[in-house]
């Protein structure tokens, strides 16, 4: 697995979404995206980052940015979180990691001294022509569109 960088054109990736579409970077040309990787549906962290991308969706978009979340979780649960927590953006089921092995963020993880693998929560910008121009790898959750738009 190679490390991607900032300058590198972002991985070429399909996956489905929450109603079982297929999405692929190929859907964002000439838009900018914000990709952002997150461990899990339903937990602090992840809700509190997904709401504040929701909370402050508008001005994402007023700036040219798509917003297209991933996990490992399922098209069911993802369905679940954006229906509870009212999300305007989509996520991708990336139930086989393809997307995460594409972009590095899945990997070992350690936790009160247990090892485990998990989500590495990672934000990538993608340029209009599908060039990565940021990557966010200290995501605040609470303050995550300030760290995009910042």
């Amino acid at each position: 697995m190679t490390e991607l960088k900032v300058g590198d054109a972002a991985p070429a990736f399909e996956g489905v979404n929450q109603k079982g579409e297929t999405i692929k970077l190929s859907d964002y040309a000439g838009k900018k995206l914000v990709l952002y990787f997150y461990p899990k549906d339903n937990t602090p962290g992840c809700t509190t980052q997904s709401c504040n991308l929701r909370d402050n969706y508008q001005d994402l978009m007023a700036k040219g940015y798509e917003v297209l979340g991933v996990s490992s979780d399922s098209e069911k649960s993802h369905q679940k979180f954006i229906d509870k927590h009212e999300l305007p953006f989509d996520l991708l089921a990336d139930t086989d990691k393809v997307v995460h092995d594409l972009f590095g963020t899945w990997g070992e993880k350690q936790m009160y001294g247990r090892k485990y693998m998990g989500t590495f929560r990672t934000t990538f910008v993608i340029d209009e022509q599908g060039v990565i121009s940021e990557i966010i790898g200290k995501v605040k959750t609470k303050e995550h569109t300030a760290q995009i738009l910042g």
